[in-house]
């Protein structure tokens, strides 16, 4: 059966993934997109997709696009991070976003509703690989932004689906240390590594599960850690990074975790493999591979980070 998806931040990695995805199943899509971090090209003029630049903070527009295009289905995917200091604009986004979103899915009446939160939800975790069961302690804008906003999408009655996300690689991802890497590599630049493990799932692992999860016949609802449930150093990744460019670097610098990271973050994905019935395939060192090989392909967009500068 077709679907009207309406996908917030649809301009993002993982909202660009699912377009193109949706769109030759024959289903439509709305995106609302302000672009701060998406890139408009990315949306290409295809029948079955509109576009509506805007945020999700303005709750006019969002029940205009809820009115209009009446989704079954909505996939909060939008995300304010660019800026760390800006906590106003993480609010309006995370968390009265996520309110408008709520509120216009309900008078839809979407069969499901999904979620993408962030693992900085967790804070600095007690115990690793993290269950789903483990309490939440951000301390940054935003994953305290996103944390609140999943919360009252959980309060909301929605048939609700709220994941959250290991580092996922796929086509567009402009955020973390592989392109940077990559980047700074190819440029010449000097580069480090901060002391610190991460979890890492490749794309086409995390379409697997939305498959599922979008099911028609599927009806679990609830929070999920979305993993391989594998912990790997960044510099793991550097040295990924390294031998597929062909810029040996042996004695890169590995500088401690800055007061705003977390030391250690791998999820455990044991319960959304359990009521699933999902297991991620890709391998560590595939799936980072399979990032580098897009960027020798298409190239890097500009690179964000959650993180301030190290000095």
């Amino acid at each position: 059966m077709k679907k009207k998806i309406l996908i917030t931040g649809g301009a993002g990695c993982l909202g660009s993934a699912l377009i193109e995805k949706y769109i030759p199943e024959g289903n439509e899509v709305l995106v609302i997109d302000n672009f701060a971090t998406g890139k408009r090209e990315v949306l290409p003029a295809v029948k079955g997709l509109t576009v509506v630049e805007g945020t999700i903070a303005d709750e006019t527009l969002v029940n205009k696009c809820f009115q209009e295009f009446k989704p079954t289905h909505v996939i909060n995917s939008a995300a304010s991070y660019k800026d760390l200091t800006n906590w106003a604009e993480d609010a309006n986004t995370n968390i009265i976003g996520a309110i408008n979103v709520a509120k216009a899915s309900l008078a839809a009446g979407v069969e499901k509703f999904v979620n993408f939160q962030t693992a900085l939800c967790y804070g600095n975790p007690l115990q690793i690989p993290i269950p789903i069961t483990h309490q939440t302690a951000p301390f940054t804008s935003y994953g305290i932004s996103k944390t609140a906003g999943e919360q009252f999408l959980l309060q909301s009655g929605l048939p609700i689906v709220s994941l959250r996300l290991a580092n996922i690689c796929g086509p567009r991802l402009s955020i973390g240390p592989i392109p940077t890497f990559y980047k700074r590599l190819k440029e010449g630049k000097s580069v480090f590594c901060s002391d610190t493990v991460r979890d890492f799932i490749d794309m086409s692992d995390f379409l697997s599960l939305m498959d599922i999860i979008m099911s028609p016949g599927n009806v679990v609802t609830g929070v999920f850690n979305v993993s391989t449930g594998e912990g790997h150093t960044i510099k793991d990744v550097f040295d990924v990074v390294s031998d597929f460019v062909n810029i040996p670097m042996p004695d890169v610098a590995v500088v401690p975790a800055g007061k705003d990271d977390v030391q250690k973050v791998v999820l455990d994905p044991t319960e959304t493999e359990k009521q699933f019935l999902w297991k991620a395939k890709i391998c560590f060192k595939e799936t980072i591979t399979r990032q580098l090989e897009w960027y020798d392909k298409y190239g890097i967009n500009d690179i964000y980070s959650h993180l301030t500068a190290h000095k």
